[in-house]
């Protein structure tokens, strides 16, 4: 996946809108307001931090040699993607939507709800429980 590819899935999100609070190289897409993501290139090569269960970060990070700790992010809780073409774009997609869904399920009850209103549930809470496929 491309930096254009990744930058259209992430806002393509319901509600997903584009902010630039550390500048305009990094991209940090939120939803109501709280990040689900940050996409930037280091030496032209599209690097994204993703939100993941921290049961299934280590997992991912074993498998893939491209998903690491979160850059300048709680390790926890964050991966980061080296998008260099070594992670199948389908996974990438599966991640982002795991991210999504995350931040989505820690809103306030009150933005949830009118998310819930506008949204079907699978497209908020999509790939919530991340399955790791080896």
């Amino acid at each position: 996946m491309n930096y254009e590819a990744a930058k259209a899935y992430l806002l393509g999100k319901p509600e997903a809108r584009e902010d630039y609070p550390f500048g305009p190289p990094v991209l940090v897409p939120k939803i109501k307001g709280s990040m689900f993501a940050t996409l930037t290139k280091q030496d032209g090569v599209p690097h994204m931090n993703l939100k993941c269960d921290p049961h299934h970060a280590e997992e991912l990070r074993d498998m893939y040699e491209s998903i690491v700790p979160g850059h300048h992010m709680n390790k926890t809780h964050w991966n980061t993607l080296i998008l260099d073409g070594s992670i199948p774009e389908s996974e990438i997609e599966r991640l982002i939507d795991h991210s999504y869904s995350l931040v989505v399920k820690k809103l306030k009850k009150s933005q949830r709800k009118l998310l819930e209103e506008d949204y079907e549930t699978d497209e908020l809470y999509k790939e919530l429980e991340l399955q790791i496929v080896a």
